[in-house]
């Protein structure tokens, strides 16, 4: 059974608390693991990385044989449905939209003493993409996380994606063709990250590394960030609801679901001001559990990590919204433009009864890569900015810098840095003298 909580009971706080400390992430201690796999690849470069390939994925592999041919990706397509590849250059159209709109601008001007300053964006120099990989990987994500990086201008995109047994979803691979992905190896685990970060003969390394995967990756981007940066440290998927009793409850349950199948750890939440529509959530909520393929996990995320909290009124829900900071929120209630405008943490927003989480899972346009674990406090989703970074510059005339110099060198010399002092001084002098 979920947590089910009152706002109103005496208890409800202590209660609330303890579910937001409560740890949903892997328990495995992996970390030391994954240290040794990254020492090892520092050292060993292509040798580790191909004898931890053949020890976890069961593939054997050279350097000449660990980078996918572009004829293979190429042909890739012709395993798949065509209705399939046509909702992938759909979804494609849309993400690429999206993320042109973000686009940020440079900015050059001069200020009233004639100072000029600004800022430039460029896009980093190279990006590698972890995709999950075996037969149940998501070509959706090869797309959001792809198309923001070409979108940003980021010359060189290497992708990484596991095949244990030699097998690997040709969608996988239409959709990279599709993102205009040509450098793909087949690698995955802490062992693909290190190659990624540090280089090996075969794989030359790359300046920030995203993507989701497991608790070794996770541990092993952990471990590499400083060497190369990286997206976020992704938790278990979350989603969180805030319903009206107006909703069919089987709607709502087939959301909190869609969340539930991905992971025995991903968290689903309702919020409602109705106590009778609660249960009748939670009922079509046990119907729909006996008919989905991954009921088992569904069912271990639901009765473990599942919660339903009742309010008094809608109100209520957004100081409990920003408290979870949900890495997916639906607010499906009649006025849901009120209630978002007012909430501060969420990953994503879903508004109104007819938008799904699932669709922004896919074809939407935003992005799918979000914060997790409460990180939406602090965090945004992956978009182009993760993929550019942004460089100031000041520009002074003779003039301007008589003007600003005295008082920096006030504050160099509050300071006790000379040096400084006497940088600016040197020139601040010498217009003076002359």
């Amino acid at each position: 059974m979920p947590l089910s909580l009152d706002i109103r009971d005496p208890g409800f706080e202590d209660a609330f608390q303890s579910f937001l400390n409560a740890n949903r992430d892997s328990d495995a201690n992996v970390e030391d693991t994954v240290k040794k796999i990254i020492a090892d690849i520092r050292q060993r470069g292509d040798e580790a990385l191909f004898d931890y390939t053949k020890k976890f994925d069961h593939v054997s592999l050279t350097s000449s044989t660990v980078r996918i041919p572009a004829e293979e990706i190429a042909k890739a397509k012709t395993k798949c449905s065509a209705a399939t590849l046509d909702a992938l250059r759909i979804a494609a159209t849309r993400i690429e939209d999206f993320h042109r709109r973000l686009m940020p601008a440079d900015l050059d001007y001069h200020d009233e003493l004639g100072i000029r300053l600004g800022a430039r964006w460029t896009a980093i120099e190279s990006v590698g993409l972890y995709v999950p990989g075996d037969t149940a990987a998501y070509p959706s994500s090869v797309l959001m996380n792809a198309i923001p990086a070409k979108v940003a201008g980021v010359p060189r995109i290497a992708m990484v994606v596991p095949t244990p047994r030699g097998e690997i979803n040709p969608l996988v691979l239409a959709a990279a063709q599709l993102a205009g992905v040509e450098e793909i190896y087949t690698i995955g685990g802490a062992q693909a990250v290190a190659a990624l970060a540090y280089g090996t003969h075969s794989v030359p390394p790359v300046v920030k590394i995203t993507g989701p995967g497991n608790a070794y990756v996770a541990a092993a981007k952990r471990e590499v960030f400083g060497v190369v940066g990286i997206d976020m440290i992704a938790g278990p998927s979350e989603i969180l609801i805030v319903a009206d009793s107006e909703n069919d409850p089987a709607w709502i349950a087939a959301d909190l679901l869609s969340q539930a199948e991905h992971d025995a750890a991903a968290q689903s939440i309702l919020i409602t001001d109705d106590k009778t529509f609660a249960k009748a959530v939670e009922n079509a909520v046990t119907t729909q559990l006996a008919a989905l393929d991954r009921s088992d996990i569904a069912t271990r995320s639901w009765r473990d990590h599942g919660a339903i909290f009742t309010v008094e009124t809608l109100n209520d829900a957004i100081a409990l919204v920003d408290r979870i900071a949900p890495e997916h929120l639906e607010l499906a209630v009649n006025d849901p433009d009120a209630l978002a405008v007012k909430i501060r943490n969420a990953g994503a927003i879903f508004l109104g009864r007819y938008t799904p989480e699932a669709i922004g899972d896919y074809i939407a346009g935003p992005n799918h890569v979000l914060p997790t674990s409460r990180s939406a406090r602090f965090s945004s989703g992956l978009s182009v900015h993760d993929f550019m970074k942004r460089t100031t510059f000041v520009g002074c005339s003779a003039d301007a810098l008589s003007k600003i110099g005295p008082p920096a060198m006030a504050l160099a010399n509050a300071e006790g840095l000379g040096a400084h002092e006497r940088s600016i001084a040197i020139r601040v002098n010498a217009r003076n003298e002359s």
